[in-house]
């Protein structure tokens, strides 16, 4: 099957189980992206799974846009292996409160992603059984993937403009 029409397969199954919970629906390169709510995820990821045979997860990530609305967003990576398509789901999340339900009860692989995901980015997945630091040191107070931090030391002498002809 042409992968398009898989794709809008796939956007009407959702769109009627789903309704005007999935939004933003667009292809960019070919790979069907959309958006959902954090109310409706652990559905979404467990029709996907169960319905639609996306039964890989590739990796759970975020990006974080500073000063937006929406200020984080929690990235789920499928694939269909029997189908041979992958699919993106992104969920806005609040700064302020990153919280989303842990997809550990869709699958047991997304246990050591979600650490990750808290670990870099500060994103808490509620009901997750172990969520902890794996990569950085556990007192450390930061999550480094978040964009508050000046990206240069203002204080350097060798990043002047004026040693570059600037």
């Amino acid at each position: 099957m042409e992968e398009t029409t898989l794709n809008n397969d796939i956007h009407v199954k959702l769109t009627e189980k789903f309704g005007e919970k999935v939004t933003a629906v667009s292809e960019p390169y070919g790979l069907l992206t959309f958006v959902t709510y954090k109310d409706v995820i652990i559905n979404v990821l467990s029709h996907l799974k169960e319905e639609l045979k996306f039964n890989f997860l590739t990796d759970i990530t975020a990006v974080h846009y500073p000063g937006k609305d929406h200020g984080i967003a929690v990235v789920y990576h499928l694939h269909n292996m029997v189908e041979k398509v992958r699919i993106r789901v992104k969920v806005f999340i609040s700064e302020q409160n990153p919280t989303i339900p842990t997809a550990t009860t869709v699958w047991k692989g997304a246990n050591w992603m979600e650490r990750e995901t808290y670990d870099l980015f500060g994103v808490k997945f509620e009901g997750h059984p172990d969520l902890r630091r794996i990569l950085n040191m556990d007192d450390l107070g930061v999550h480094p993937m978040l964009k508050q931090y000046p990206l240069e030391d203002p204080n350097r002498v060798d990043k002047k403009d004026e040693f570059f002809g600037r």
